[in-house]
């Protein structure tokens, strides 16, 4: 009697969880986030390089720059309406610097879920190198220092900033020592970065094989190595007054400001001359 009684237990029917578009799918994988780190790495890398060819015309004097960063304002002349592509390529270098910081986080959430108990003794870090194990702490020094950067220079929030005065702005920035620092220190971390980066590109591309993984190795060094030293020049260049500024710091009177202002207007004029 009990029996019959006795219900038998029917498992619950599970629902398949409703497909999102493959890019979404193939983003939920590891293999498709590390391909996401590896294409938004190579933007990035790419941005690097123009920031750094930009910021070498330093050394050809003011004229040079300020050209350079109102023909980026205005580029590509009449076809578009001004800064519209310029704020074009901001979103999309924020898109890609938004994946690849999710992607990085994801994909270590899920290597720590993957690893079910931590190492019960200290690891041997045998084939990860000291850049690879610093990833997370240059990544988010680099964030950080990015953050200031905009705030500083971009969005005009440095000392004795003038719009449309690239060169000025700049030096006076890195005339103060405490930034200088920072920018020392963030493209160190960014020299790490990249170290780690431009090797682990190729491996998340599927480029893997034996034979190129000494180019791997000397691309990904000389990259970093190029980026660092450019960008290292400009700060102890300010430093040591080898640049200096060609604007009184005081811009506040009328008097010290027209002169910088005059040579804005004659820099867009040349600009808009050229077109």
């Amino acid at each position: 009697m009990a029996q019959a009684t006795q219900r038998s237990t029917v498992p619950a029917i599970r629902k398949d969880r409703r497909k999102a578009p493959w890019p979404i799918e193939f983003y939920r994988s590891a293999v498709g986030k590390k391909w996401v780190m590896a294409l938004s790495g190579v933007m990035l890398m790419g941005f690097v390089v123009s920031h750094l060819i930009g910021n070498l015309k330093l050394y050809l004097g003011r004229n040079e720059v300020n050209l350079y960063s109102e023909a980026l304002r205005d580029m590509p002349g009449h076809l578009l309406p001004r800064t519209l592509l310029l704020w074009v390529i901001r979103v999309g270098l924020m898109g890609a610097f938004a994946v690849h910081i999710h992607a990085a986080v994801t994909l270590t959430q899920t290597n720590h879920k993957a690893r079910a108990t931590k190492y019960q003794s200290p690891r041997e870090y045998l084939a990860a190198n000291y850049a690879s194990r610093t990833m997370r702490y240059s990544g988010v020094i680099i964030i950080a220092y990015v953050i200031f950067h905009l705030s500083d220079l971009t969005f005009g929030s440095g000392p004795h900033n003038l719009r449309g005065d690239a060169y000025n702005n700049l030096i006076y920035s890195l005339q103060r020592p405490w930034a200088a620092a920072a920018y020392v220190i963030a493209n160190l971390a960014l020299g790490l970065h990249l170290t780690h980066g431009a090797w682990s590109m190729f491996q998340s591309l599927g480029v893997n094989n034996p034979r190129i993984n000494a180019f791997r190795r000397h691309f990904a060094r000389g990259f970093a190595a190029l980026i660092v030293v450019g960008n290292l020049s400009f700060p102890i260049m300010v430093q040591l007054h080898v640049m200096e500024p060609t604007c009184s710091a005081n811009r506040t009177p009328k008097a010290q400001v027209a002169p910088c202002a005059r040579a804005i207007a004659e820099t867009a004029s040349k600009i808009t001359a050229g077109k």
